[in-house]
């Protein structure tokens, strides 16, 4: 018989990240099982029949839901404090399905303006498409998301901290002022995980990872996941999720769910190293700027300290000099990679204006402060010496060119 012990209320999230959601099979496993199947087989053809008719609770096909997954579902679920969970093969897919499954063509949409370039694609490019009117607005600004939300609005996105410039949203407020033009409020959670931040407490109706990121944390699996309500997450966003097949893999799905046992040490660590290097950061004078949401320069500190128990592994700063001094810098560093990858245990760098943000206009880029010599840092689980030492390095051979 199979041995699955109950949730308790009085679990906390990092026993939830080891316990949560576990359902083991007549074996008794310890390790949460890998369910390699596309289909499941049936006694009887009415058995099939009422499955398909939802009048029984079962597993019909993996494209709409697996054991593995659910386990990974439920699990993230329980952590987010979110009724429902719902796994997706990567973080865009998440972004994606978590829009398009409730607009069509006359709804308006409003985004922050400090999205990942694919997120910003989705909102500027995708959207309009289908006849859905997307206001992009500052995320910083309250008075712009007050005129933006003045007409009924169909939902509002945002990326808290923002990729790459680390803006902070306030997320009460924007849930306030959306909730009375009707709009359900997503928010990009990536960057401060389940553990740094609670979009769902602080009034946003849903949340979206990438759970390629922390989640994995050591840059295996691609897989996102959208979590809310039972009525959104099983009304509007299940059919979307079983008529498109964005389905997360088994595999990707055991993958992720042991990342999940060791999130908390990992972010832990991760905040400590990441707040050394941006205060190492800080003391440097050839740099143009450093942002860190943990420094008390940046314009929103006292925000995210409000909303948020830590505050990241993502650093940004920019090097004097532009693009041409900046690739030196990069080309120079000897530990750090060059990736646009983060979360990872490894510490890796980008520069987001010819990469993850490549397809903005020169306009939109300086309106978001991402000039030609910005670079992302996401800081890893090395001894932050080595990082401290190998940046050393890096700017000096930059300089030397």
């Amino acid at each position: 018989m199979a041995v699955n012990k109950p949730v308790q209320d009085s679990w906390r999230a990092q026993t939830l990240a080891v316990r949560g959601g576990t359902k083991r099979s007549e074996f008794g496993e310890t390790s949460e099982a890998i369910y390699a199947t596309s289909g499941y087989v049936y006694e009887y053809a009415e058995q099939a029949e009422d499955a398909f008719k939802d009048r029984v609770d079962r597993f019909i096909y993996s494209r709409f839901s697996n054991p593995t997954v659910d386990m990974f579902q439920d699990r993230m679920a329980l952590m987010e404090g979110a009724a429902v969970g719902k796994a997706t093969a990567t973080g865009m897919a998440a972004v994606f399905a978590s829009m398009a499954s409730m607009v069509q063509a006359g709804d308006h949409v409003v985004g922050s303006r400090a999205l990942f370039g694919s997120c910003l694609y989705i909102l500027t490019e995708i959207l309009p498409k289908w006849g859905v009117e997307t206001t992009i607005v500052d995320g910083t600004d309250l008075n712009q998301w007050e005129d933006a939300l003045k007409r009924p609005t169909k939902c509002v996105f945002v990326e808290t901290p923002s990729n790459p410039g680390l803006d902070i949203v306030d997320i009460k407020a924007v849930s306030a002022l959306a909730h009375k033009a009707g709009a359900k409020v997503i928010v990009d959670n990536v960057f401060a995980t389940p553990l740094l931040q609670k979009p769902l407490e602080l009034g946003a109706d849903i949340v979206v990872y990438s759970a390629t990121k922390h989640i994995d944390g050591q840059g295996r699996c691609l897989g996102g996941m959208v979590l809310g309500d039972a009525d959104y997450c099983e009304n509007t966003l299940k059919p979307f999720l079983r008529h498109t097949g964005p389905s997360l893999s088994p595999f990707n799905a055991w993958v992720m769910l042991k990342g999940l046992e060791t999130l908390d040490l990992r972010i832990r660590r991760h905040c400590e190293n990441a707040r050394q290097i941006a205060d190492y950061l800080e003391t440097r004078s050839d740099l143009v700027k450093v942002r860190y949401p943990g420094l008390s320069s940046h314009p929103q500190h006292e925000l995210a300290a409000a909303q948020m128990t830590d505050f990241g592994s993502l650093v940004t700063f920019s090097v004097e000099g532009g693009k041409e001094r900046c690739f030196r810098f990069m080309n120079a560093l000897k530990l750090i990679d060059i990736s646009n990858n983060l979360g990872d245990s490894k510490s890796l760098m980008t520069h987001p204006a010819t990469t993850t943000h490549q397809r903005l206009s020169v306009e939109d880029r300086e309106s978001l402060g991402l000039d030609d010599g910005m670079v992302r840092l996401s800081i890893g689980l090395e001894d932050p010496a080595d990082v401290q030492d190998d940046l050393d390095q890096a700017f000096a051979a930059a300089a030397k060119a």
